[in-house]
């Protein structure tokens, strides 16, 4: 296998050029909207304009959260700049999730996940948008399935925490039994983060846990919750020779924190994906809310992946100089700890679309490691996994 060493050499974005960026940034022209669906007005944010036949980044949030909570500490941080050069940024709120929202009248029918991604096509119809490339955990499985359905319109798919997997029996009976005895805020902050990081990171718990409580339309939001929880499983499965398996078609890059509660989930989902298009990026010393734990690693890996689909091949990428060396054993960030979530035996992990070559992420000590097992049959799609 190769070991791909990340040396940081210099910032990825010099200091003379932050202040421009930044200010050409909060320039952008940000246009709130309201498109109409069949299932009632889904709430979008527009930042930019669309550049050519470049692909729009499209946002969906998590249970609990809307475009702001979600999005805000990744897309706010200095080394997104750059990016959002490129690219206009639509964010999604879903129904009576945004700041503000009107109480939804009694008997409403909340869409489903499914309904909700199909609504998805009419929100690139209003703001004239061929394709969209980002999700998390609800937000994740509608953009998912949004991509299964209408695979024309999505170029890539950067994953936070997604689950495939519809909702099973002990599950739902554990969250009835939770149901009892706890408050749905207190069940969210258990969907959002890790234990260790609830016992850990009070600040951030209480900050979001009084979001949630304060800011969030409390009937609309237990709606949202309740359609999460009813989703069925993603019809995708990991495509073999000779069968015509319904997977997606597109670039992915699966990413989770490593004290995340969704690592069993995302390792799940990427056994069910093409390996050849397929990214698992496992973030070290990272909880349930990568782009809000560490909105600069989150950041670089994403520039790494939107690069490998074609775009920015000239974006300052000079932060990271890669050497590889020759290594028999699987090697991770951190010496004898491992950062693999995996399973024993024959389960395979993703790798990028871009052949022979390696994406490379950084950890906080500027370096990460790439594994891939090279010992079973050559015919096989081999897959990587990414730990920084």
């Amino acid at each position: 296998m190769d070991e791909i060493q990340v040396v940081e050499s210099k910032p990825l974005l010099v200091d003379r050029e932050l202040p421009g960026l930044r200010e050409a940034v909060q320039q952008l022209v940000v246009k709130e909207h309201d498109v109409e669906t069949p299932h009632g007005r889904l709430h979008c944010i527009m930042k930019g304009a669309p550049k050519g036949d470049r692909p729009v980044i499209l946002t969906f949030h998590d249970i609990g959260l809307n475009h702001k909570t979600c999005w805000d500490p990744l897309f706010d941080h200095e080394d997104m700049a750059e990016i959002m050069q490129h690219f206009a940024v639509c964010h999604v709120d879903a129904l009576g999730q945004h700041e503000g929202a009107n109480t939804l009248s009694t008997g409403y029918e909340y869409p489903s996940m499914d309904q909700l991604a199909e609504s998805l096509p009419l929100v690139l119809k209003h703001f004239g948008l061929k394709s969209v490339i980002v999700g998390i955990g609800a937000g994740a499985y509608v953009l998912t399935r949004f991509c299964s359905d209408f695979p024309n319109m999505m170029e890539g798919l950067m994953l936070i925490n997604i689950n495939p997997c519809a909702e099973g029996w002990m599950d739902w009976a554990a969250h009835k039994i939770s149901g009892w005895t706890h408050a749905e805020p207190d069940m969210i902050i258990s969907h959002l983060f890790g234990k260790e990081e609830i016992n850990r990171n009070h600040d951030l718990i209480a900050r979001y846990r009084h979001y949630i409580m304060n800011n969030m339309n409390q009937f609309n939001l237990h709606l949202f919750v309740k359609a999460y929880e009813s989703r069925r499983d993603l019809d995708i499965e990991r495509p073999v020779p000779g069968i015509n398996a319904r997977t997606l078609k597109c670039p992915s890059l699966l990413v989770v924190g490593d004290s995340s509660p969704a690592v069993d989930a995302v390792v799940e989902c990427n056994t069910k994906l093409d390996p050849t298009k397929t990214t698992l990026l496992k973030m070290a010393d990272c909880g349930g809310m990568p782009q809000v734990d560490q909105p600069g690693k989150l950041t670089e890996a994403f520039k790494y992946f939107i690069q490998g689909m074609g775009y920015m091949p000239s974006a300052s990428m000079t932060r990271l100089v890669r050497s590889r060396t020759a290594s028999s054993s699987s090697i991770t960030s951190d010496g004898n700890r491992s950062r693999s979530h995996t399973h024993d035996g024959n389960r395979s992990r993703s790798h990028t679309n871009e052949g022979s070559r390696s994406r490379s992420h950084t950890n906080e000590h500027g370096r990460m490691d790439a594994t891939a097992n090279n010992n079973a049959d050559q015919s096989v799609p081999k897959s990587t996994e990414v730990s920084c």
